[in-house]
């Protein structure tokens, strides 16, 4: 579990759950920011916190998506959940299989969707602005 300090002041943290190609276009959008080594609990006060799931959930990789996410709302319980892709969201190209799960809000909620195949980066960077609400980005 990779934390990045989104602006670079503690405000805000994103972890991405990379599972296939949309990683990629997460590493993009976090560009030059910081990888910090931090864990769920040691998250400062006032911070928040936006789990990212990029890519394909294959039905076998539910449960440690699902561990990760429970780990952060449980140390901040207003985190923020993001389906990133066409695949998080909904299967992707893959809706079809019977190993691929049918989008990550069948297993926990997810307060923001950010759509493509692949999504642009700057797509998840006006999401993380929105979610946190944070305007000077």
């Amino acid at each position: 579990m990779q934390f990045w300090d989104w602006y670079g002041d503690g405000s805000t943290y994103v972890v991405d759950i990379g599972l296939a190609c949309c990683t990629l276009e997460f590493e993009a959008a976090a560009g030059a920011r910081t990888a910090v080594d931090l864990t769920p609990e040691e998250v400062p006060p006032h911070s928040r916190v936006v789990v990212v799931v990029s890519g394909t959930v294959t039905d076998r990789l539910t449960d440690p998506v699902l561990a990760i996410i429970d780990r952060v709302r449980r140390a901040v319980p207003e985190a923020k959940v993001v389906s990133f892709g066409a695949c998080a969201s909904a299967g992707g190209p893959y809706w079809d299989s019977y190993a691929v799960t049918k989008g990550i809000d069948q297993l926990t909620p997810v307060d923001a969707y950010v759509p493509g195949c692949p999504p642009p980066p700057d797509a998840l960077n006006r999401t993380v602005a929105e979610l946190t609400e944070r305007a000077d980005v």
